[in-house]
């Protein structure tokens, strides 16, 4: 397989298991503290964000969020440029 796959491969797994580690931190968060959690996230369509929380807190780090998560998709593109990848963007 090309490596491009494989790092595709390796990126899909490792945002599921990111997923699926947030989602347990939050659950026992929620079971220590009593019952409250706050919440937030971000949907990304393509390189833009979509940001909620639960309250100005949550949505100040899913900000935060939502900025890395934009430089990121910004340096994968710049690298498969330089690399020759056409990226269709």
């Amino acid at each position: 397989m090309e490596p491009l796959i494989w790092l595709f491969y390796a990126l899909l797994v490792a945002g599921m298991l990111l997923i699926l580690v947030g989602f347990l931190v939050m659950a026992f968060s929620g079971l220590r503290r009593g019952g409250e959690a706050e919440a937030g996230g971000v949907l990304m369509i393509g390189p833009l964000p979509i940001i909620f929380g639960s309250s100005p807190e949550a949505a100040k780090k899913a900000s935060l969020l939502a900025l890395l998560l934009m430089l990121l998709f910004f340096f994968f593109v710049l690298a498969l440029r330089l690399v020759g990848v056409s990226t269709g963007i």
